[in-house]
C-alpha cells in the first residue's frame, strides 16, 4: 500500500478520475479548498462506492449519521496503532 497525497479535496477528486488503483480515502474534516472532508466523504461513496473511506477530525466530534455509510471516524489525537489496524483491515 503506497500512500497518495492531495493537497485539498478538489485535487483528491481529480486523482480519484485519473486512477483506478484507490482503495482508501482517509480526509480530515477541517481541510482547505472548495469543500470539507465530509462533503468529499459523501462525493466519494457516491461516486466510487467500493473506496473505503475514514475521517479524521481534532476539532470536532462526527457523529455516526453525519458518515457517508461505511465509513470509520476517528477523532485525533488518535493512536497510531489503532490506525494502522483500521487500515489495514479495509484493503484486507
Amino acid at each position: 500500500m503506497t500512500p497518495i497525497f492531495a493537497e485539498n479535496a478538489d485535487e483528491a477528486i481529480v486523482m480519484l478520475e485519473s486512477r483506478d488503483d484507490i482503495r482508501i480515502v482517509l480526509t480530515d474534516v477541517d481541510m482547505p479548498g472548495s469543500m470539507d472532508g465530509l462533503r468529499l466523504a459523501a462525493i466519494v461513496r457516491n461516486r466510487w462506492p467500493p473506496i473505503q473511506l475514514v475521517v479524521v477530525s481534532g476539532h470536532m466530534l462526527v457523529e455516526h449519521a453525519e458518515l457517508p455509510e461505511r465509513s470509520r471516524f476517528f477523532n485525533k489525537p488518535y493512536a497510531p496503532d489503532k490506525m494502522i489496524g483500521a487500515l489495514r483491515s479495509l484493503v484486507a
